[in-house]
């Protein structure tokens, strides 16, 4: 009987081995490995990561400037501004990060300081700060519905940017994912009361209504709870400006930086989340306070 049960344990132990090498091998065949060049626009206060121009990087993402994390905070040493490098870059559906960084050739700073191209210029707007009410601006929602910001007063606001084609998943698929998850757990507060989710494309001529939706859909959204936004790319832009997102077309792609916003249920922004560095029970929680009385900083 001891040596049947050595040899069940024995089998159970290979089983369970087996299945960690088909899950590892799941794994290892959604990662994609990509040789890119670039040029270092700027290496963040962080020490970890480094804004690249970078090129087309073939059946994955058009060229753009966008910031990325290394995996070993030495690659960065040595690094600057107007370095032309190239990089390996690893992508799994749930992160992306650089692991090996080579030196192409060293340039002045100055080569760097040059605006984007197709950077966008707006007329000066009174930036927005936490404890100001959130302007009145007017969309389009994913299924074709007029929607102006003025109608959420009332419930508890988050807004984020975005735009469908974003691949990266640190980015825009990220915001998408941490809204998913808020909001599943915002369903289970009893104590909110009114509460609504916004994604705003900051991408308008190619996410129409139908596209947002098809996008919205693979999201599992509530349309009761979840709105996502297109419209005149002028009030995308002004609003934009006001909290802080920069985007601009780089070649055939959009660079972009983030922000995510929450509003309390008199229409004063709470909360102005930068980057992509915040999670999804911080969302919650803000959602949370600013949904009582008098949690709203004051000017």
């Amino acid at each position: 009987m001891q040596k049947l049960c050595g040899i069940t344990l024995l089998c159970a132990i290979l089983l369970a081995l087996a299945g960690c090498d088909r899950q590892s091998a799941a794994e290892t065949d959604q990662t994609r490995d990509f040789l890119v060049q670039g040029l270092v626009k700027e290496l963040e206060p962080d020490g970890k990561t480094v804004l690249i121009h970078h090129e087309a990087i073939t059946n994955y993402m058009a060229a753009m400037t966008m910031p990325f994390e290394v995996n070993d905070t030495n690659l960065l040493r040595g690094l600057h501004s107007g370095d032309e490098i190239q990089f390996h870059l690893v992508v799994t559906p749930a992160k992306g990060w650089i692991d090996r960084i080579t030196l192409l050739r060293s340039n002045a700073p100055t080569e760097a300081a040059a605006a984007p191209s197709g950077f966008h210029f707006l007329a000066a707007l009174p930036p927005l700060d936490e404890g100001d009410e959130l302007p009145d601006y007017h969309f389009t929602n994913e299924l074709g519905q007029p929607v102006s910001l003025g109608q959420f007063k009332g419930a508890s606001l988050a807004l984020t940017f975005f735009f469908i084609s974003c691949p990266y998943p640190d980015f825009c698929p990220r915001m998408t994912g941490n809204f998913a998850a808020a909001a599943k757990e915002l369903q289970t507060k009893t104590n909110l009361g009114p509460w609504h989710l916004l994604s705003i494309t900051f991408d308008p001529t190619n996410d129409t209504p139908a596209h947002l939706r098809s996008y919205a859909q693979t999201a599992h959204y509530d349309p009761n709870h979840w709105s996502f936004l297109t419209g005149d790319g002028r009030q995308i832009e002004e609003l934009a400006d006001q909290l802080g997102e920069q985007y601009w077309r780089d070649g055939a792609g959009l660079s972009h930086n983030l922000r995510t916003v929450v509003v309390d249920p008199r229409g004063r922004i709470r909360r102005i989340l930068t980057g992509n560095k915040w999670t999804v029970a911080q969302l919650v929680e803000e959602m949370l306070q600013a949904a009582g009385p008098g949690q709203t900083k004051p000017k």
